[in-house]
């Protein structure tokens, strides 16, 4: 649906996006993260048409951006991270005028704009003047408007900031609901939003690319050298002392009542080790053994951190 191949954009001698290729699936909830300033509103523009870039080539949905930028347009509906509204308007009377914008005749704008009202449930606020409403139902009103040209490809970028919780929880149930028929972008700063929404993650720093993968395959990578937590029935101390002198342990924490926590240096290397040590002493027993989950937000943290780390270096 979405194919990028060395996307580049230079301001002068500045380069915000460094020769960056990906492709989204239709139908693709796809998290697009990075750091401030890594490059991530400057690709979401040129993927919508909004900026040409410097090299490089972005097709959606079979049309080549820079030959077929209508086409292209057509096709994507764009929430921006500042929300476009005319704070005067009318919730109906903006959304009348966006389908109106986009090429819809008046009779199919008038449909598909109570469509995406209802869909993104501001069907009572139709009449409300867009000013007098709160920031969550200003989102909502940006979604409709992203909506109602009816896209293959819709692109958020950060769609809940300055949102409060519930707010955030309403507007992520939406953009749940609007995936499987619809190939969607998000950028967000709220690693665990995307980690509970989205099936795929792309990680730009410094305007490359840094990861590509789904979240579960992400996890994988950084698996091995992942904490686990066991619980020993034995003599403390003993155990302590056997955990400690285990091949490929770093670190092991006592928890107290026969648990402890164990950051290995490799994880499978340890945990075969710790079983041996357990049948090698009789007066043993290992009741758990539980693997410590890495949550998005340490994956991402490990990922930047690397490449900052590995450029450094050069």
């Amino acid at each position: 649906m979405i194919e990028v191949e060395n996307l580049t954009k230079r301001y002068g001698e500045f380069t915000a996006v460094d020769n960056i290729s990906f492709s989204i699936g239709k139908g693709e909830i796809c998290g697009f993260l990075g750091p401030n300033g890594a490059g991530k509103t400057t690709t979401m523009r040129m993927l919508t048409g909004y900026m040409p870039p410097t090299d490089g080539k972005v097709s959606v949905a079979g049309f080549d951006i820079s030959t077929y930028p209508l086409d292209v347009k057509r096709r994507t509906g764009y929430l921006p991270e500042s929300t476009p509204l005319y704070t005067d308007m009318r919730v109906g009377e903006y959304l009348d005028f966006s389908a109106s914008a986009k090429g819809l005749s008046r009779a199919a704008g008038r449909k598909k704009v109570a469509e995406v009202m209802d869909a993104v449930k501001i069907s009572d606020r139709s009449r409300s003047l867009i000013g007098s409403l709160s920031k969550g139902l200003r989102q909502r009103v940006g979604i409709a408007q992203a909506l109602v040209n009816d896209p293959e490809v819709l692109i958020l970028d950060e769609p809940t900031i300055g949102l409060d919780p519930r707010q955030i929880i309403d507007i992520r149930s939406l953009i749940k609901d609007l995936g499987g028929r619809r190939t969607v972008i998000l950028s967000s700063h709220i690693l665990p939003e995307v980690q509970m929404i989205c099936s795929r993650v792309v990680i730009i720093n410094n305007g490359k690319l840094v990861a590509d993968d789904t979240p579960d395959n992400l996890f994988s990578r950084f698996r091995e050298g992942g904490t686990f937590r066991v619980k020993i029935e034995g003599p403390p101390e003993l155990v302590m002392n056997g955990l400690l002198h285990l091949p490929n342990v770093e670190h092991v924490v006592s928890e107290g009542q026969g648990s402890y926590t164990i950051t290995p240096l490799d994880s499978m290397v340890a945990r075969k080790e710790l079983v041996k040590l357990v049948a090698g002493n009789d007066d043993w027993c290992l009741t758990e053994l539980t693997e410590g989950a890495l949550s998005l937000e340490e994956v991402y943290l490990k990922l930047v951190t690397n490449e900052h780390l590995e450029e450094t270096a050069l």
